[in-house]
């Protein structure tokens, strides 16, 4: 969509919280919508209450205090964050988050004016907590909706940025991975948080042997969980062509710097999507138990596959257009949808694009 022109003329804050505990896509959608509020009021306080992980990813964020939430503390963590505000009041609180958890958690920030989501993306009680809300505007990305989150402060959300901060460390240990020799490469990041969005083994290994026998070189990454191990390993034995097995190895600073240097990244509907895409790195998306126009990535989904719809049809009994905005469709097997077809269509459309 395109991007308004910030307004200056709303009167500035003293001081904002934003409140997004996770995960690592939603956080980084975030992104865009700091950078507006710093550009309208760069002496506006902003205070982000964060997940452990997430905040990871974004430590170093230029003019931002994150407070961290550990879930795993319950009600205890939320009064212990309470009393870390030490009677501080903001003058918003942007509730970004419409978990429970996340809209108990509101209750113990204190604000003026609480703002969250429209009621059509309400759930889970998520009006008690507020006391203003964004505009309801239904067929709209997740990022667009998180930045929309300005518009009653009086802004308009200007160009989309992200400057995700990576550390030059990050980037030399990317660097470090392989040569600069000209190879393009394709990095696959194989598995989301969500099961039953993951695509399967044998067919990623297919299209790395595609992607090589087109001369590329093929990159795995992923996080430390057994489930992404057992996966890359059945990628490599299902592999003819070698690949770089870097999954585990990396840490969550240093992702986006390895997404940077790819030249596509192939990735279910997960963090390292968004992530990547931030990172100005085009996405081959694998979509079917969501919807790409909602949830891929934001930049190009040029070379997103898209089964959605043919998900919907089987599994819903009803076209993806009659189904209520941001409905997932995460049934056993309906990732099979997807074809290695598909994806391999998807790679040489990139190919065609750019050489």
């Amino acid at each position: 969509m395109a991007n308004p022109t910030p307004s200056r003329a709303a009167s500035q804050p003293a001081s904002i919280c934003l409140l997004r505990l996770s995960a690592l896509g939603d956080v980084t959608h975030v992104l865009p919508l700091v950078h507006t509020l710093q550009d309208a009021w760069p002496d506006t306080a902003l205070t982000w209450v964060i997940g452990k992980a997430e905040q990871r990813l974004l430590e170093g964020l230029p003019g931002v205090e994150f407070i961290v939430y550990d879930k795993k503390t319950g009600l205890g963590g939320m009064r212990a964050l309470r009393r870390s505000l030490d009677g501080r009041r903001f003058d918003a609180l942007l509730q970004l988050q419409v978990a429970g958890r996340a809209n108990l958690l509101s209750a113990f920030i204190p604000a003026r004016r609480r703002i969250g989501y429209d009621r059509a993306r309400s759930k889970d009680l998520h009006g008690l907590f507020i006391n203003e809300r964004i505009a309801d505007r239904p067929g709209i990305h997740v990022l667009d909706a998180i930045g929309s989150f300005c518009e009653p402060l009086g802004l308009l959300r200007g160009k989309t940025v992200w400057n995700m901060p990576v550390p030059g460390e990050a980037h030399d240990w990317a660097r470090a991975q392989w040569p600069d020799d000209g190879l393009r490469t394709l990095v696959i990041s194989p598995c989301s948080s969500h099961e039953r969005r993951n695509w399967y083994a044998d067919r990623y290994a297919a299209v790395a042997d595609h992607a090589a026998s087109a001369g590329w070189r093929v990159v795995l990454c992923g996080g430390r969980s057994e489930l992404e191990r057992r996966t890359t390993d059945a990628i490599i034995a299902g592999m003819q062509a070698p690949a770089i097995d870097l999954v585990g190895k990396d840490t969550l600073k240093q992702l986006p710097a390895l997404a940077a240097r790819a030249d596509l990244v192939m990735t279910p509907d997960s963090g390292p999507m968004h992530i990547a895409n931030a990172m100005g790195t085009k996405v081959l998306g694998l979509h079917a138990a969501s919807n790409p126009e909602r949830s891929g990535p934001y930049s190009d989904r040029r070379y997103c596959v898209d089964r959605y719809d043919d998900a919907a049809r089987r599994y819903l009994r009803r076209p993806a257009a009659e189904l209520k905005w941001g409905t997932k469709i995460e049934f056993d097997g309906v990732m099979e949808l997807v074809t290695v077809e598909d994806a391999i269509a998807a790679f040489e459309c990139f190919r065609a694009d750019h050489g």
